[in-house]
């Protein structure tokens, strides 16, 4: 998997095995941060928070087109090691917190710009986890499969890639 766009673009890194996470194809990612740019502009000097990290490539495509910062929670600790091993390739530190995000989330002392949400789809905690974030993030973006629906009240946007949906949410 390579790096979209920005300074690291097509810069290789590694992805943990298919059955731990599933991996945001190259063209949804360039797709988020083109729509991201739309609606915010320049992302310099904004935060970015990655949910499920898993490879940790949100957090380095954000890094690599311009924000100041990135956090990556994960849950799965071969993931996370996954992720330093990425970033440290980089030459980057990342600020990687590792444990469930439904716990870690109330207990950030930070707010973010873009917070963006990718779990796995089995889950069912769309609606929880988007909740947690709303005093944690200023534009959620929730990927999940186009079957199911949501009627957050405030929906930026949604764009279709196959199987899977784009949300933007207004926190």
């Amino acid at each position: 998997m390579n790096i979209s766009g920005g300074i690291y673009k097509g810069r290789k890194i590694t992805s943990p095995d298919e059955k731990i996470t599933r991996p945001t194809l190259s063209k949804v990612r360039m797709g988020i941060f083109n729509t991201l740019f739309s609606m915010v502009g320049d992302f310099d000097n904004l935060t970015f928070l990655d949910v499920f990290g898993g490879s940790g490539i949100m957090g380095l495509e954000a890094l690599s087109r311009g924000f100041a910062s990135a956090t990556v929670i994960e849950l799965n600790k071969k993931a996370a090691n996954i992720i330093k091993k990425n970033y440290e390739q980089l030459k980057l530190k990342p600020d990687l917190i590792i444990g469930n995000s439904l716990n870690i989330i109330p207990k950030l002392n930070k707010k973010y710009n873009v917070a963006y949400v990718d779990p796995p789809y089995a889950s069912g905690i769309y609606e929880e986890i988007t909740g947690a974030l709303k005093n944690t993030a200023e534009i959620i973006i929730l990927e999940h499969p186009t079957s199911i629906k949501f009627d957050f009240e405030n929906i930026i946007k949604q764009k279709q890639y196959g199987d899977k949906t784009i949300t933007y949410i207004k926190a």
